[in-house]
């Protein structure tokens, strides 16, 4: 079979490689480190004032990094990869801000995702669903 020409090639990358898929993708990125960086620093420094707030910084920071690079992935499974990754951070968010807000002493410290993300300007529970909208209108 012949080799395929550098166009073909171009064709087969992911969409993310232009436009709101490209946005996307930064916003992730910038999403890692500022919960990794968040919950490295408490987790080193205080983890012991409010040890579940900060896994769960820990925790979104490591689905943050799992989504960005789903979505900036053109493998097979990688749509699927993004869909489970954005899906979990949608619950999670909603979980963790529900939960934040009825019962705030379990929370002494914010999480990335308590009261929904209000410490990042709600961006934590829209992200995920901008992002399964643009991975559904990708699909069909």
């Amino acid at each position: 079979m012949p080799e395929p020409t550098r166009r073909s090639r171009r064709s087969r990358r992911p969409q993310q490689d232009k436009g709101p898929g490209r946005v996307l993708v930064a916003v992730y990125a910038v999403f890692v480190l500022a919960a990794g960086s968040r919950a490295a620093v408490q987790i080193a420094t205080q983890f012991s004032d409010a040890p579940l707030a900060y896994i769960l910084s820990a925790l979104s920071a490591v689905v943050y990094l799992a989504a960005t690079l789903a979505l900036a992935s053109s493998r097979p499974g990688a749509h699927r990869a993004a869909v489970a990754c954005l899906s979990f951070e949608l619950v999670g968010v909603l979980v963790v801000g529900t939960l934040s807000v009825v019962d705030s002493g379990a929370f002494p410290d914010d999480t990335v995702w308590s009261g929904y993300g209000r410490g990042y300007v709600f961006i934590p529970v829209v992200l995920p669903i901008v992002g399964l909208l643009y991975l559904r209108r990708q699909r069909s």
